[in-house]
Protein backbone atom coordinates (compact mmCIF):
# COMPACT_ATOMS: atom_id res chain seq x y z
CA UNK A 1 0.00 0.00 0.00
CA UNK A 2 1.15 3.22 -0.74
CA UNK A 3 1.55 6.32 1.93
CA UNK A 4 -1.33 8.20 2.98
CA UNK A 5 -1.04 11.90 2.84
CA UNK A 6 -1.28 12.01 6.81
CA UNK A 7 1.63 10.19 6.73
CA UNK A 8 3.63 12.63 4.10
CA UNK A 9 2.84 15.40 6.45
CA UNK A 10 4.06 13.69 9.15
CA UNK A 11 7.46 13.19 7.53
CA UNK A 12 7.45 16.61 6.12
CA UNK A 13 7.09 18.05 9.90
CA UNK A 14 9.68 16.25 11.66
CA UNK A 15 12.27 16.99 8.56
CA UNK A 16 10.97 20.85 8.75
CA UNK A 17 11.86 20.26 12.39
CA UNK A 18 15.18 19.02 12.35
CA UNK A 19 16.01 21.58 9.97
CA UNK A 20 16.77 24.24 12.34
CA UNK A 21 18.60 21.96 14.20
CA UNK A 22 20.97 20.99 11.27
CA UNK A 23 21.52 24.63 9.99
CA UNK A 24 22.50 25.71 13.92
CA UNK A 25 24.73 22.25 14.10
CA UNK A 26 26.50 23.93 10.54
CA UNK A 27 26.82 27.02 11.72
CA UNK A 28 28.44 25.91 14.80
CA UNK A 29 30.93 23.50 13.08
CA UNK A 30 31.85 26.28 10.31
CA UNK A 31 32.38 28.91 13.47
CA UNK A 32 34.67 26.09 15.32
CA UNK A 33 36.74 25.17 12.61
CA UNK A 34 38.66 28.01 11.89
CA UNK A 35 39.43 27.86 15.42
CA UNK A 36 40.64 24.07 15.21
CA UNK A 37 42.46 24.69 12.30
CA UNK A 38 44.30 27.98 13.61
CA UNK A 39 45.26 25.99 16.41
CA UNK A 40 46.30 22.41 14.44
CA UNK A 41 48.51 25.26 12.42
CA UNK A 42 50.30 26.20 15.43
CA UNK A 43 50.97 22.76 16.85
CA UNK A 44 52.41 21.57 13.74
CA UNK A 45 54.60 25.14 13.55
CA UNK A 46 55.84 23.96 17.27
CA UNK A 47 56.76 20.59 16.38
CA UNK A 48 58.39 21.58 13.06
CA UNK A 49 60.58 24.14 15.64
CA UNK A 50 61.00 21.24 18.08
CA UNK A 51 62.06 18.92 15.35
CA UNK A 52 64.44 21.58 13.82
CA UNK A 53 66.16 21.78 17.13
CA UNK A 54 66.89 18.26 18.12
CA UNK A 55 68.45 17.85 14.74
CA UNK A 56 70.36 20.96 15.44
CA UNK A 57 71.61 20.30 18.60
CA UNK A 58 72.37 16.45 17.72
CA UNK A 59 74.70 17.70 14.51
CA UNK A 60 76.49 19.98 17.01
CA UNK A 61 76.74 17.01 19.36
CA UNK A 62 78.21 15.19 17.04
CA UNK A 63 80.44 18.15 15.51
CA UNK A 64 81.75 18.48 18.79
CA UNK A 65 82.65 14.88 19.04
CA UNK A 66 84.54 14.49 16.48
CA UNK A 67 86.52 17.45 17.82
CA UNK A 68 87.71 15.98 20.49
CA UNK A 69 88.46 12.90 18.67
CA UNK A 70 90.37 14.18 16.47
CA UNK A 71 92.14 16.57 18.72
CA UNK A 72 92.53 14.11 21.97
CA UNK A 73 93.53 11.04 19.86
CA UNK A 74 97.19 10.79 18.09
CA UNK A 75 98.37 8.77 15.52
CA UNK A 76 97.31 5.01 16.21
CA UNK A 77 100.30 3.92 13.67
CA UNK A 78 102.49 5.05 11.11
CA UNK A 79 103.58 2.65 8.49
CA UNK A 80 106.49 3.61 6.41
CA UNK A 81 108.69 2.24 3.65
CA UNK A 82 112.26 1.95 4.34
CA UNK A 83 115.04 2.00 1.45
CA UNK A 84 118.88 1.05 2.47
CA UNK A 85 121.61 2.41 0.44
CA UNK A 86 125.29 1.87 0.48
CA UNK A 87 128.69 2.37 -1.35
CA UNK A 88 130.06 0.45 -4.17
CA UNK A 89 133.07 2.52 -5.10
CA UNK A 90 135.19 -0.28 -2.40
CA UNK A 91 138.81 -1.02 -3.35
CA UNK A 92 138.63 -4.27 -3.18
CA UNK A 93 136.36 -6.37 -5.64
CA UNK A 94 135.55 -9.51 -2.87
CA UNK A 95 132.45 -7.45 -1.41
CA UNK A 96 129.68 -5.83 -3.45
CA UNK A 97 129.00 -3.53 -0.76
CA UNK A 98 131.82 -1.47 0.50
CA UNK A 99 129.63 -0.03 3.40
CA UNK A 100 126.18 -1.44 5.83
CA UNK A 101 123.14 -0.78 4.39
CA UNK A 102 121.54 2.44 5.39
CA UNK A 103 118.34 4.30 5.20
CA UNK A 104 117.08 7.65 6.13
CA UNK A 105 113.16 7.85 7.18
CA UNK A 106 111.18 10.78 7.94
CA UNK A 107 108.51 10.95 10.54
CA UNK A 108 106.60 13.67 9.40
CA UNK A 109 103.42 14.13 7.90
CA UNK A 110 103.27 15.73 5.10
CA UNK A 111 106.59 17.04 5.63
CA UNK A 112 105.05 19.43 8.58
CA UNK A 113 103.35 18.14 11.52
CA UNK A 114 105.00 14.90 13.39
CA UNK A 115 103.70 11.35 13.63
CA UNK A 116 104.59 10.93 17.54
CA UNK A 117 102.26 12.85 20.16
CA UNK A 118 104.18 14.19 23.74
CA UNK A 119 104.22 11.58 26.66
CA UNK A 120 102.32 9.19 24.33
CA UNK A 121 104.53 5.69 24.80
CA UNK A 122 105.04 4.01 20.90
CA UNK A 123 106.64 0.62 19.85
CA UNK A 124 109.16 1.10 16.93
CA UNK A 125 109.55 -1.90 14.76
CA UNK A 126 111.51 -2.77 11.91
CA UNK A 127 110.51 -5.11 9.57
CA UNK A 128 113.02 -6.83 7.26
CA UNK A 129 111.75 -9.46 4.16
CA UNK A 130 114.83 -11.88 3.83
CA UNK A 131 115.00 -14.49 1.05
CA UNK A 132 116.45 -17.66 2.19
CA UNK A 133 118.94 -17.58 0.33
CA UNK A 134 122.54 -19.80 1.30
CA UNK A 135 123.85 -16.04 2.01
CA UNK A 136 121.35 -15.40 4.42
CA UNK A 137 121.48 -18.73 6.22
CA UNK A 138 125.47 -18.49 6.27
CA UNK A 139 124.65 -14.84 7.77
CA UNK A 140 123.83 -15.77 11.41
CA UNK A 141 123.19 -12.63 13.84
CA UNK A 142 123.72 -9.19 12.34
CA UNK A 143 122.50 -5.74 14.27
CA UNK A 144 120.83 -3.26 13.62
CA UNK A 145 120.60 0.08 14.58
CA UNK A 146 118.76 3.36 14.88
CA UNK A 147 119.62 6.87 15.36
CA UNK A 148 116.62 9.39 16.01
CA UNK A 149 117.15 12.73 15.21
CA UNK A 150 115.44 16.44 16.02
CA UNK A 151 114.72 19.13 13.27
CA UNK A 152 117.92 20.83 14.02
CA UNK A 153 119.83 17.71 13.27
CA UNK A 154 120.18 16.75 16.89
CA UNK A 155 120.85 13.27 17.68
CA UNK A 156 117.65 12.51 20.13
CA UNK A 157 118.02 8.53 21.13
CA UNK A 158 119.89 5.61 19.83
CA UNK A 159 118.70 1.89 19.79
CA UNK A 160 120.24 -1.39 18.46
CA UNK A 161 119.15 -4.51 18.37
CA UNK A 162 120.25 -8.07 17.09
CA UNK A 163 118.39 -10.22 14.52
CA UNK A 164 118.71 -13.49 12.50
CA UNK A 165 116.55 -15.61 10.50
CA UNK A 166 114.69 -18.45 11.63
CA UNK A 167 116.33 -21.76 11.74
CA UNK A 168 114.96 -24.57 9.33
CA UNK A 169 116.54 -27.95 8.59
CA UNK A 170 117.44 -28.95 5.31
CA UNK A 171 114.88 -32.43 5.39
CA UNK A 172 111.94 -29.26 6.79
CA UNK A 173 113.39 -27.21 3.90
CA UNK A 174 112.29 -30.08 1.55
CA UNK A 175 109.11 -30.75 2.70
CA UNK A 176 108.12 -27.40 2.81
CA UNK A 177 109.53 -26.89 -0.75
CA UNK A 178 107.39 -30.41 -1.63
CA UNK A 179 104.24 -28.96 -0.21
CA UNK A 180 104.20 -26.08 -1.45
CA UNK A 181 105.67 -26.47 -5.61
CA UNK A 182 102.30 -25.71 -7.62
CA UNK A 183 102.18 -22.18 -5.28
CA UNK A 184 106.15 -21.78 -5.90
CA UNK A 185 105.60 -22.40 -9.66
CA UNK A 186 102.77 -20.40 -10.04
CA UNK A 187 104.76 -17.73 -7.89
CA UNK A 188 102.02 -17.08 -5.63
CA UNK A 189 104.28 -17.45 -2.49
CA UNK A 190 108.37 -16.96 -2.16
CA UNK A 191 110.30 -18.60 0.25
CA UNK A 192 111.46 -16.00 2.56
CA UNK A 193 110.93 -14.85 6.09
CA UNK A 194 109.82 -11.94 7.46
CA UNK A 195 111.88 -10.99 10.49
CA UNK A 196 110.36 -8.38 13.14
CA UNK A 197 112.98 -6.37 14.63
CA UNK A 198 111.77 -4.43 17.64
CA UNK A 199 113.68 -1.08 18.13
CA UNK A 200 111.68 0.44 20.52
CA UNK A 201 108.94 -0.77 23.40
CA UNK A 202 107.53 2.25 24.74
CA UNK A 203 109.06 5.39 22.89
CA UNK A 204 108.01 8.68 24.53
CA UNK A 205 108.49 12.27 22.07
CA UNK A 206 110.41 15.24 23.78
CA UNK A 207 108.46 18.29 23.26
CA UNK A 208 111.48 20.09 23.32
CA UNK A 209 113.12 17.89 21.35
CA UNK A 210 110.42 16.73 19.12
CA UNK A 211 111.49 14.03 16.41
CA UNK A 212 111.74 14.43 12.91
CA UNK A 213 113.09 11.36 11.52
CA UNK A 214 115.64 8.23 11.96
CA UNK A 215 118.69 6.76 10.36
CA UNK A 216 118.38 3.22 9.83
CA UNK A 217 121.99 1.16 9.66
CA UNK A 218 122.42 -2.62 9.28
CA UNK A 219 125.66 -3.60 10.91
CA UNK A 220 126.32 -6.31 7.30
CA UNK A 221 127.71 -6.07 3.73
CA UNK A 222 126.41 -9.58 3.22
CA UNK A 223 123.11 -8.89 4.11
CA UNK A 224 120.11 -9.79 1.79
CA UNK A 225 116.69 -8.25 1.97
CA UNK A 226 113.69 -7.79 -0.42
CA UNK A 227 111.96 -5.27 1.53
CA UNK A 228 111.88 -3.22 4.58
CA UNK A 229 108.81 -1.63 6.51
CA UNK A 230 109.04 0.83 9.78
CA UNK A 231 105.83 0.22 12.11
CA UNK A 232 105.33 2.90 14.74
CA UNK A 233 102.25 1.72 16.97
CA UNK A 234 101.02 3.73 20.13
CA UNK A 235 99.75 2.15 23.34
CA UNK A 236 96.82 3.82 24.41
CA UNK A 237 95.90 4.02 28.09
CA UNK A 238 92.57 4.96 29.93
CA UNK A 239 90.11 6.96 27.97
CA UNK A 240 92.64 6.56 24.46
CA UNK A 241 92.41 2.94 25.19
CA UNK A 242 88.32 2.99 25.44
CA UNK A 243 87.99 5.46 22.61
CA UNK A 244 90.12 2.89 20.02
CA UNK A 245 89.38 -0.22 21.11
CA UNK A 246 85.60 0.15 21.31
CA UNK A 247 84.94 3.18 18.53
CA UNK A 248 81.33 2.66 18.54
CA UNK A 249 80.21 2.46 21.83
CA UNK A 250 82.22 5.58 22.87
CA UNK A 251 80.56 7.29 20.06
CA UNK A 252 77.36 6.38 21.24
CA UNK A 253 78.06 7.46 24.79
CA UNK A 254 79.79 10.96 23.43
CA UNK A 255 77.16 11.95 21.38
CA UNK A 256 74.75 11.64 23.52
CA UNK A 257 76.48 13.39 26.45
CA UNK A 258 77.15 15.97 24.29
CA UNK A 259 73.52 15.87 23.07
CA UNK A 260 71.88 15.85 26.95
CA UNK A 261 74.49 18.92 28.08
CA UNK A 262 73.64 21.03 25.31
CA UNK A 263 69.34 20.06 26.19
CA UNK A 264 69.84 21.24 29.60
CA UNK A 265 72.03 24.70 28.43
CA UNK A 266 69.24 25.36 25.89
CA UNK A 267 66.43 24.26 28.65
CA UNK A 268 68.00 26.55 31.36
CA UNK A 269 67.76 29.26 28.76
CA UNK A 270 64.35 29.02 27.82
CA UNK A 271 63.31 28.95 31.23
CA UNK A 272 66.16 31.99 32.27
CA UNK A 273 63.64 34.16 29.28
CA UNK A 274 60.76 33.59 29.89
CA UNK A 275 61.04 34.05 34.15
CA UNK A 276 63.01 37.63 32.67
CA UNK A 277 60.08 38.14 30.25
CA UNK A 278 58.13 37.86 33.99
CA UNK A 279 59.98 39.49 36.40
CA UNK A 280 60.28 42.32 33.66
CA UNK A 281 56.57 42.86 33.55
CA UNK A 282 56.00 42.26 37.76
CA UNK A 283 58.37 44.97 37.78
CA UNK A 284 56.93 47.76 35.24
CA UNK A 285 53.30 46.59 37.36
CA UNK A 286 55.16 47.37 40.27
CA UNK A 287 56.37 50.36 39.12
CA UNK A 288 53.00 51.51 38.10
CA UNK A 289 51.56 50.55 41.40
CA UNK A 290 54.31 52.73 43.17
CA UNK A 291 53.89 56.00 40.74
CA UNK A 292 49.87 56.00 41.47
CA UNK A 293 50.80 55.35 45.15
CA UNK A 294 52.92 58.31 45.25
CA UNK A 295 50.57 60.56 42.84
CA UNK A 296 47.98 59.44 45.46
CA UNK A 297 50.69 60.75 48.30
CA UNK A 298 51.28 64.06 47.03
CA UNK A 299 47.27 64.46 45.78
CA UNK A 300 46.87 64.05 49.45
CA UNK A 301 49.90 66.41 50.90
CA UNK A 302 48.55 68.45 48.73
CA UNK A 303 45.10 68.82 49.47
CA UNK A 304 45.92 68.84 53.51
CA UNK A 305 48.34 71.67 52.95
CA UNK A 306 45.73 73.76 51.08
CA UNK A 307 43.26 73.22 53.98
CA UNK A 308 45.51 73.77 56.30
CA UNK A 309 46.18 77.64 54.09
CA UNK A 310 42.20 77.64 53.58
CA UNK A 311 41.01 77.52 57.44
CA UNK A 312 43.08 80.67 58.73
CA UNK A 313 41.87 82.64 55.67
CA UNK A 314 38.09 81.75 56.48
CA UNK A 315 38.31 82.63 60.22
CA UNK A 316 39.97 85.53 59.70
CA UNK A 317 36.91 86.66 57.34
CA UNK A 318 34.35 85.56 59.62
CA UNK A 319 35.81 87.39 62.71
CA UNK A 320 35.85 90.52 60.86
CA UNK A 321 32.68 89.89 59.59
CA UNK A 322 31.25 89.60 63.01
CA UNK A 323 33.18 92.23 64.47
CA UNK A 324 31.53 94.49 61.89
CA UNK A 325 28.40 93.34 62.48
CA UNK A 326 29.10 93.92 67.08
CA UNK A 327 30.22 96.83 66.31
CA UNK A 328 26.94 98.60 64.54
CA UNK A 329 24.28 98.16 66.97
CA UNK A 330 20.80 98.12 65.04
CA UNK A 331 17.78 98.12 66.90
CA UNK A 332 14.90 96.78 64.86
CA UNK A 333 11.00 97.05 65.59
CA UNK A 334 9.81 93.99 65.55
CA UNK A 335 11.14 90.32 65.24
CA UNK A 336 8.90 89.15 62.23
CA UNK A 337 10.85 92.38 59.92
CA UNK A 338 14.07 90.39 61.45
CA UNK A 339 13.24 87.16 60.45
CA UNK A 340 12.33 88.59 56.61
CA UNK A 341 15.26 90.13 56.54
CA UNK A 342 17.61 87.30 57.26
CA UNK A 343 15.25 84.95 54.69
CA UNK A 344 16.13 87.71 52.29
CA UNK A 345 19.46 87.56 53.22
CA UNK A 346 19.81 83.90 51.95
CA UNK A 347 18.32 84.11 49.08
CA UNK A 348 20.69 87.19 47.90
CA UNK A 349 23.24 84.50 48.32
CA UNK A 350 24.09 82.87 45.07
CA UNK A 351 24.83 79.05 45.34
CA UNK A 352 28.50 78.39 44.65
CA UNK A 353 28.01 75.25 42.47
CA UNK A 354 28.89 73.02 45.73
CA UNK A 355 27.23 70.57 46.74
CA UNK A 356 26.38 71.27 50.56
CA UNK A 357 27.16 67.49 51.60
CA UNK A 358 31.07 67.59 50.38
CA UNK A 359 31.98 71.16 50.25
CA UNK A 360 31.98 73.59 53.51
CA UNK A 361 30.11 76.60 53.02
CA UNK A 362 29.79 79.54 55.43
CA UNK A 363 26.09 80.90 55.13
CA UNK A 364 24.95 84.44 57.88
CA UNK A 365 21.80 84.81 58.50
CA UNK A 366 20.45 87.92 60.50
CA UNK A 367 18.46 86.85 63.20
CA UNK A 368 16.84 89.25 65.71
CA UNK A 369 16.55 88.18 69.14
CA UNK A 370 15.33 90.12 72.27
CA UNK A 371 16.16 94.11 70.51
CA UNK A 372 19.44 92.88 69.47
CA UNK A 373 21.15 91.72 65.83
CA UNK A 374 22.56 88.54 66.03
CA UNK A 375 25.19 86.56 63.44
CA UNK A 376 24.13 83.11 63.16
CA UNK A 377 26.57 80.82 60.88
CA UNK A 378 25.53 77.47 59.71
CA UNK A 379 27.80 74.90 58.87
CA UNK A 380 26.41 73.13 55.84
CA UNK A 381 29.35 70.24 55.30
CA UNK A 382 32.42 68.43 57.00
CA UNK A 383 34.90 70.04 54.10
CA UNK A 384 36.15 73.51 53.48
CA UNK A 385 36.45 76.06 50.64
CA UNK A 386 39.02 74.39 47.30
CA UNK A 387 40.36 77.87 46.52
CA UNK A 388 41.23 80.96 47.94
CA UNK A 389 38.89 82.67 44.68
CA UNK A 390 35.74 81.02 46.13
CA UNK A 391 36.92 82.25 49.64
CA UNK A 392 36.87 85.63 48.56
CA UNK A 393 33.82 85.85 46.79
CA UNK A 394 32.25 83.66 49.98
CA UNK A 395 33.27 87.25 52.01
CA UNK A 396 32.04 89.74 49.77
CA UNK A 397 28.67 87.64 49.87
CA UNK A 398 28.72 87.90 53.71
CA UNK A 399 29.39 91.62 53.40
CA UNK A 400 26.65 91.81 50.96
CA UNK A 401 24.07 89.96 53.45
CA UNK A 402 25.18 91.78 56.45
CA UNK A 403 24.49 95.40 54.42
CA UNK A 404 21.58 94.06 53.49
CA UNK A 405 20.51 92.95 57.38
CA UNK A 406 22.00 96.75 58.36
CA UNK A 407 19.79 98.36 56.06
CA UNK A 408 16.87 96.39 57.08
Amino acid sequence: MYPSTDEYSTDGSGVQDKGPQISGLVVQIMEVMPVVLARIRQKLLEMAIVICVILLVFWVALFLYGSFYYSFMPTANYITPVHFTYRTDCSTPHHAMCSFPVANVSLLKNGKHEVMTYSQPYQITLELEMPESPSNQQLGMFLVKMSLYSKTGQIIDVSARSAMLHYRSSLLKALDTLMFSPMLLSRVSEQKQSVMVELYSEFRDDSYKPTAGAVIEIHSQHIQIYRANLYIFAHFTGIRYLLYHFPLTSTLIGVMSNFAFLSLIIGLSYLQFCLGDRRSSGEEEIQEADFEFDMDQHDRKEREEFNDHSEPQHEGISKVITKSMLDSPITMGNKDTADSNSDEMEESIPDMGVDGSEHVEDEHICTLEEGEMILRQRNLSAMMFQTSQALTDTGDKNLNGIGACLSS
